[in-house]
C-alpha cells in the first residue's frame, strides 16, 4: 500500500474508531487493514493507535499525525478537484498551426462552435505553409499532410486521406481546350505549388500503369490560395489537394481535368507533442476536429472520382 492509501486508512480508523469499519469503507479485509496499519507504524517507528478489547484510541503521536494527514489529504483532494474541473472546462490559450488554405477552409469555420462549447479557451491560429517545430514554437496542435513525424516526441492522429487533382475554370477550358491525354498538358499553362514534393514533376498512375511528366508553371507560388485565385481567374490548370478545391468543383467554379489518373495521395494528420497527460484544451480540440471530419465524411468526398458528389 502506498503512503497516500496508508494515510487514508489511518484517517478512516481515527474517525470511525474502528478498524473493521475503516476496512469496509476502503474495500479491505480486516486482516489486510490491520497489516497495513502495522506497516505504517513500523515505518514511522511510532505507535499511532492503541488497541484493546473494547476500543481503539490515538496516541499523542497519532493525534499529531492525524492532524497533518488530514491537511495533506485535503490538499490532494483539492488538487484533484481543480484538475477535474479543468478537464471538463478547459481554459487557456490553444496554439494551432496549419497551412493558410487549411486554416481558412477547415479550421476557421469550426472555431465558432468550438469556442461556444469551450468559452474559456482562446485560440491562436498560426498559418504556415512550412512545417513549424512544435516544441520550439510552443505549438499545441498542428495539421499536416505527411504520413509520419520524424520526431518521436510528436504524436499523430489521422484525420483523412485526400487525392490531388488537376482542375481549371470553365473559362480557361473554353479558351484553351480540355486536355484528353497526359501528353496534352505540355500545351497548357500550369499553376504549381512550390512546397509540394517534387513540384516540377507529376507522377500519374492508373490501373497499374504509372508515368512521370516534367512540368513548368506559368505561375508558381508557395501558397495554395494564390494559385486557387489565379485558377478562378482562368490563368491555367491548378494542381491541388481535393480538400482545397472540392467546394469549387461542386459549385462549378473549377472543373476536374484528367480525373481518371491519380497523383500521389496525401494523409492529413493532427500532430501534437507527446505527453503522458494531454491537456484538456488540446484533447478537446483534437476530438472536436476528428469528430467533425468523420461526421462530414471528408475522406470519402476527397478520395472519390468526380462526377457524383
Amino acid at each position: 500500500m502506498d503512503r497516500w492509501n496508508e494515510m487514508t486508512l489511518f484517517v478512516q480508523v481515527a474517525e470511525t474508531g474502528s478498524l473493521s469499519r475503516a476496512a469496509e469503507a476502503l474495500g479491505l479485509s480486516n486482516a489486510a487493514a490491520s497489516r497495513h496499519l502495522s506497516a505504517l507504524e513500523d515505518r514511522l517507528g511510532a505507535r499511532l493507535v492503541e488497541r484493546n478489547t473494547r476500543r481503539m484510541y490515538l496516541t499523542e503521536p497519532g493525534q499529531e499525525f492525524l492532524r497533518r494527514c488530514k491537511a495533506i489529504l485535503a490538499e490532494l483532494y483539492e488538487a484533484e478537484s481543480v484538475v477535474n474541473a479543468a478537464s471538463s472546462n478547459p481554459s487557456g490559450q490553444l496554439r494551432v498551426t496549419a497551412s493558410l488554405s487549411f486554416s481558412m477552409q477547415h479550421i476557421a469555420p469550426l472555431l465558432p462552435e468550438y469556442t461556444r462549447r469551450y468559452p474559456n479557451v482562446t485560440v491562436h491560429v498560426e498559418t504556415a505553409n512550412r512545417y513549424m517545430d512544435l516544441i520550439d514554437n510552443n505549438i499545441d496542435v498542428a495539421i499536416r499532410t505527411r504520413e509520419f513525424e520524424p520526431d518521436s516526441n510528436i504524436t499523430i492522429r489521422r484525420l483523412a486521406e485526400t487525392r490531388r487533382i488537376l482542375t481549371a475554370s470553365p473559362g480557361y477550358l473554353a479558351r484553351a481546350g480540355t486536355p484528353r491525354a497526359l501528353e496534352d498538358l505540355a500545351d497548357h499553362q500550369l499553376l504549381i505549388y512550390t512546397y509540394a514534393n517534387h513540384p516540377h514533376e507529376l507522377r500519374f498512375s492508373r490501373d497499374g500503369q504509372s508515368t512521370t511528366i516534367p512540368v513548368r508553371g506559368l505561375l508558381e507560388s508557395n501558397d495554395g490560395q494564390v494559385l486557387r485565385a489565379a485558377a478562378h481567374g482562368g490563368l491555367g490548370i491548378l494542381i491541388q489537394p481535393a480538400y482545397i478545391v472540392f467546394d469549387d468543383i461542386v459549385a462549378g467554379r473549377l472543373v476536374p481535368v484528367l480525373d481518371e489518373w491519380d497523383l500521389p495521395r496525401l494523409t492529413i494528420n493532427l500532430a501534437y507533442p507527446s505527453r503522458k497527460h494531454v491537456s484538456a484544451k488540446v484533447r478537446t480540440f483534437i476530438d472536436f476536429v476528428a469528430e467533425h471530419f468523420q461526421r462530414a465524411d471528408h475522406e470519402r468526398k476527397w478520395t472519390q472520382r468526380f462526377g457524383a458528389y
